[in-house]
């Protein structure tokens, strides 16, 4: 049995070390847990002509694991920190927003990796693979004019 199977499946969220196991095993677990979701979608709104666009409820009130989990799926690049805190790893970094319910992403590595540089691309990136799973972004800039993306789901309305 692997570790992740010893607690369960976690997304990797750019603050912890590098995923576990093998790249084989991480894999198959990422897309099981990603076509979990994604069935959750289209069995809670069967009438919604595109149920796979419209985050479930149990993704806004999880918002954080649900973000993680569609850019990893996506096969985008976590960061990742070492046992002293250090960074790693170049990628993504999700983590709590400014508002309830909101999630902030960030493009973040280890001193001199050049993530400042290529932030804006990655960030973009991001950006595209959330809205296309119907979650809302918006690019800021913040201290040292860093670019970070604040992410938000909206409660599912009526099909149209």
């Amino acid at each position: 049995m692997s570790a992740s199977q010893d607690k369960g499946f976690e997304p990797a969220t750019g603050d912890g070390p590098a995923p576990p196991g093998a790249t084989g095993v991480r894999a198959a677990e990422v897309r099981t847990a990603f076509e979990g979701m994604l069935q959750i979608r289209r069995v809670t709104r069967p009438d919604h002509p595109d149920p796979e666009s419209v985050p479930a409820s149990w993704e806004l009130r999880r918002p954080l694991r649900a973000v993680a989990l569609a850019l990893e799926a996506a096969g985008t690049a976590a960061s990742a920190v070492g046992p002293s805190g250090e960074r790693t790893a170049t990628g993504y970094r999700v983590c709590e927003g400014a508002a309830p319910g909101s999630v902030r992403v960030e493009w973040t590595g280890p001193p001199g990796s050049g993530a400042a540089h290529s932030e804006e691309e990655a960030l973009a990136g991001c950006s595209a693979v959330l809205r296309r799973l119907g979650w809302t972004t918006l690019l800021y800039r913040g201290p040292r004019r860093r670019r970070f993306l604040e992410v938000e789901g909206q409660p599912p309305g009526p099909p149209s």
